[in-house]
């Protein structure tokens, strides 16, 4: 069975990618910072007929993300593709919001620290094995403000283009070898209880999205609209 590891994975976007998988026959390891959540999602799954197990880890604590991965490796044989899409729904300690003339060395770093450096480190953990095996997927989300800056993400939009920037790079370093990377843009409000006038959408609309990529290989990006 082919595996897909959710690095950020939630009952939103993260269930609804590994549902589109996982009904293609993949595994799926989720990994995120609460292990309860992750036993939720699992367990839904499994009831769903798909394998899936939990591998908690702080994206920000960068030798657990590693552990995490490498853990994930070990119970499924390796990993065919990640996917990269941590989202804070609930206050994370150190991330604040800034608009560009209040972006400081100090709020910027932390997003850097989860958007860029934790994207890096998933991305080699697991990049080793898919070149040995001249096959594999690196996704990797962020929203539209990394490529259409808003002022009240300042901090976090340069963090996020910094972040697309390598992917695609990335990208082009890897052409000819058999693994792909690609950079998912979701110009959307998921969910409900978005601000008034935003566009929606679900995760269900949003997650073939992910398949496509990974089946296509021939796009570095691809960009969600309503």
């Amino acid at each position: 069975m082919p595996t897909i590891a959710i690095v950020g994975a939630g009952p939103g976007m993260g269930l609804a990618i590994a549902r589109t998988f996982g009904s293609r026959g993949f595994d799926v390891a989720l990994i995120a910072r609460t292990k309860e959540k992750l036993e939720t999602l699992v367990d839904q799954l499994g009831r769903e007929g798909i394998t899936a197990a939990a591998f908690p880890a702080d994206i920000l604590d960068r030798a657990s993300l590693t552990d995490a991965l490498d853990a994930a490796k070990s119970r499924f044989g390796g990993i065919d593709v990640l996917e990269y899409s941590p989202a804070p729904h609930s206050p994370v300690p150190g991330l604040t919001l800034a608009v560009p003339s209040e972006v400081t060395v100090d709020n910027l770093q932390p997003h850097i620290e989860y958007n860029l450096y934790g994207a890096i480190t998933a991305a080699r953990t697991v990049l080793p094995g898919m070149r040995e095996a001249g096959a594999g997927t690196l996704l990797f989300t962020t929203g539209g403000g990394s490529v259409d800056p808003v002022p009240m993400f300042g901090n976090v939009n340069a963090a996020a283009a910094a972040l697309r920037n390598w992917v695609i790079n990335l990208d082009k370093e890897l052409a000819g070898s058999g693994v792909h990377a690609a950079h998912v843009v979701i110009n959307v409000w998921i969910g409900e209880n978005g601000p008034e006038g935003a566009p929606t959408a679900t995760p269900e609309q949003i997650a073939p999205l992910y398949w496509d990529l990974h089946e296509s290989r021939d796009r570095s990006e691809a960009v969600f609209n309503a």
